[in-house]
Order: structure tokens, then sequence, then C-alpha cells
């Protein structure tokens, strides 16, 4: 099982959807399956398949020993991943990819910068940035993950409560800015990316992280002709003719080795609730994953 940070939002009755009690938890699992229903042809019973995060989650919990999913979510997994990997892969890397390959069509030369890089969304966006040929700068709130996200394969790594964080990009870019802003914070941070946009950027606003008012800049949002645009996986997983060349990239970003789940740590069943409580420190580089003996 894969925790998200919506998991814990919907927990603490943050999330988009209220909790309706008796109420489950996940979107994110990877096992066996245990049946199929009628009519269900592409797959069968003994399968090791994981789940595409497109559902809502008061009709399919995906937390649990034994789960019910529907079957346009479920998807066979390139056979080199591990459970625990495969766990891991579909929430993040869907999420990067309707935002940098989808909507903000990520070109070779564009300067991607990617807030709470160290979570596993902003890991992948590392990886999908690399991947389509971009420089990749993450952004994390002090130096202390500065190295493992180098090693992550960030170009440049800025601590945004230690630098200035405009001056930084425009310096990387020749003053222009960065093309593509990937962000889940939302909040203050919103005006320092606008202030660091290049002229006609794609900021994808995929989360909330910080709930406080933003304070934009009108002005620099009508002179850079900036567009701002909000996604969410669901938006893309709940749409077929959008899901397939998704679920085609990453199976194949995969299985070409661009493109590798980061676990940052396996919690056993029983230590579930402490898994939460390590997701809700954001000390955590890459996935959470709790395994079902």
């Amino acid at each position: 099982m894969g925790l998200n940070r919506a998991d814990s939002l919907f927990r603490q009755g943050q999330y988009s959807v209220a909790p309706v009690f008796p109420a489950g938890l996940g979107f994110e699992v990877a096992g066996v399956i245990e049946a199929v229903g009628e009519g269900v042809d592409e797959f069968r019973a003994g399968q090791a398949v994981s789940v595409v995060p497109g559902f809502n989650l008061l009709d399919y919990p995906m937390h649990g020993e034994a789960v019910l999913a529907p079957v346009n979510a479920v998807v066979a997994h390139p056979e080199q991943l591990s459970f625990e990997q495969a766990a891991s892969a579909w929430m993040q890397y869907i999420t990067a990819y309707g935002g940098l390959v989808e909507i903000a069509n990520t070109q070779p030369g564009d300067t991607v910068v990617i807030s709470a890089a160290s979570s596993s969304v902003g890991l992948a966006a590392i990886q999908i940035a690399r991947r389509a040929g971009a420089q990749a700068v993450a952004l994390t709130r002090t130096g202390t993950k500065r190295q493992q996200l180098l090693d992550a394969g960030a170009d440049v790594v800025i601590a945004t409560t230690e630098e200035d964080v405009v001056a930084r990009i425009r310096d990387l870019t020749g003053g222009r800015g960065a093309r593509v802003v990937f962000d889940p914070v939302g909040g203050a941070t919103l005006a320092t990316s606008i202030e660091a946009a290049a002229q006609e950027a794609i900021l994808v606003i995929y989360g909330v992280l910080d709930f406080s008012p933003a304070t934009v800049s009108v002005m620099d949002v009508l002179l850079k002709r900036l567009t701002i645009r909000g996604f969410g996986v669901a938006e893309l997983a709940s749409d077929s003719r959008r899901l397939g060349p998704a679920v085609d990239y990453v199976r194949k970003g995969i299985v070409a080795g661009d493109l590798v789940p980061v676990i940052d740590k396996v919690f056993p069943l029983e230590d579930f609730a402490d898994a939460h409580r390590y997701l809700e420190r954001n000390d955590q580089v890459g996935k959470i994953v709790v395994a079902v003996p």
C-alpha cells in the first residue's frame, strides 16, 4: 500500500471529498488478484497487478488486506518492479506526467521548477523533466535533503528558507525565469513562483500543502501572459482517452530505466498509524509504503 498526502488530508477532513462513515482510506496498492468480476477478460486470478488512482475514494478505498478495485483502474505493472515499487508508481508518475508532459509540454532546454521536491511526486517530476531534456530545479525548505535530491537527479537544489529563490532561478536561466513551475504547495509560495516565472510560463498547481491565502501580482500575470493551471490526477486517470497514453509513457519509462520509484521507508501493516505520522512529519525523501503480510 502506497501512502499519499491525499490519504492524510482525507483522514483529517481536509480533502476535496468529505468522509462518509464508515470510511476506508487509500488510493494506491499492488497485489495479486483473488477473483475477477463477470465479463472481465483482460485479467485473471493469481495475476500481479497495481492500481492507477482515478476513482472516488468513497466507492473504492484501497488500503486493506483485500480490496475491490474497478477494472479500468487495474494495470499489469512491469515485471521488474517489486510489489513495494509497484504500489509507489502510478500516483506519482501519472501526476507528474499529466502536469509536465500533457499540460506543460516540457521540452529540451526548458527549466522546470519543482516545489516539495523530496515528495514522491516531486522525485517523479525530477525524473520526467530529465527524461524530457529539461533542467530540473528542486525546491526544498532547508539544505538537509540537498544531496539526496542531487542524487535523485535534480540539476540544481534551492533551499527556500535559506536562499533567494527568485534570484537563483533568474541566475540559472540567464534572467529569463522558469518556463514551467510544478507546485503542490500554493499559499505564500505562489507569489514567488509567479515572480520567478518566464514570459508565457505555465504554473501547474497540483496540491495545497499551505492553506493560507495566496497574494498574486495580477500585473505580473498580465505582463508575463502566464497560465496558472490546476491539475489533479483523477482528471487524467478518469478519462480513458488520456489514461492510455499516460500509462504507456510510464511503463516505457520504467522498462527503459528512466523512471525508478524511490522508496523512503516500508512499514508493516501493524504500524499503519505510525506510517501516517511519519508522512505528516515531512521528513521523507520518496514514497512511504505499508506492507501487508
